[in-house]
């Protein structure tokens, strides 16, 4: 089986479906992070969160062989309420695991194709989650404004 996207490389094209999840995220409710380094020492693709505090976080798969290759995204599932996958309309979505939901995803937006269960986390690690989000996301926006100073 080809890449889903033989034209674009691979670094590209998941950058374009990332930022077509994270549309989506934001046109659901949540405020999104990507590249999110979990306490774990796993970094998710995307983690977002809504208005009541609930965590989401989507790992990004642009190919079979991407998918194949990695076998960390269950550990992933300790870190949030729900857990997803975004892949290229052409990817073999049937691989995925039925126990998570699933986005189609561009450049531009994606589409929601299987919601994921729900599995609340306990309050102190949502807590620890979301304090690590907020730092996370106030660290970026200081960079932009001072990135001499923000290089720390």
């Amino acid at each position: 089986m080809t890449d889903p996207i033989p034209t674009v490389p691979a670094a590209d094209a998941t950058a374009l479906v990332t930022r077509g999840v994270c549309r989506a995220l934001i046109d659901l409710g949540l405020v999104v992070l990507t590249e999110f380094t979990l306490r774990n020492g796993r970094r998710a693709d995307v983690i977002g969160i809504d208005a009541a505090g609930a965590v989401t976080i989507v790992e990004v798969k642009i190919s079979t062989a991407d998918f194949l290759a990695d076998r960390k995204w269950p550990e992933y599932r300790d870190y949030c309420d729900r857990l997803y996958f975004a892949a290229p309309q052409e990817f073999p979505h049937d691989i995925l695991p039925d126990d998570c939901g699933l986005f189609v995803a561009d450049a531009w937006g994606a589409a929601m194709l299987r919601d994921a269960p729900h599995h609340p986390l306990h309050a102190s690690r949502r807590k620890t989650v979301l304090l690590r989000f907020a730092r996370k996301a106030a660290s970026r926006l200081y960079r932009l404004s001072d990135p001499l100073r923000g290089m720390r």
